[in-house]
């Protein structure tokens, strides 16, 4: 099959760090667009995510948390005013 050029037209910034994330990942820039357009194609959607970052042990356990609170939405004290959670934060 042959083979064809594109341009992509992007932020400076946005290029350098693309590049940086590709290069953690182990890949080029060509390499991660060709891989994303594969996938895109084969699934008929945006197909995937790629990330180095991961959430800390902070994030997790909000993230717990909100899944307890959701479980057991009666043990959790809720409010549908902002300005009486505020008064009440600040106490």
């Amino acid at each position: 099959m042959a083979n064809t050029n594109i341009t992509i037209r992007m932020d400076e910034e946005l290029k350098r760090q693309a590049e940086d994330l590709f290069s953690d990942l182990g890949l080029s820039m060509t390499s991660a667009i060709i891989a994303f357009t594969k996938q895109a194609v084969r699934e008929q959607r945006i197909p995937f995510i790629i990330s180095r970052n991961v959430p800390n042990a902070e994030t997790i356990a909000a993230i717990n948390e909100v899944e307890k609170m959701k479980i057991n939405p009666q043990v959790y004290k809720g409010y549908d005013d902002v300005d009486e959670m505020m008064t009440e934060l600040l106490k």
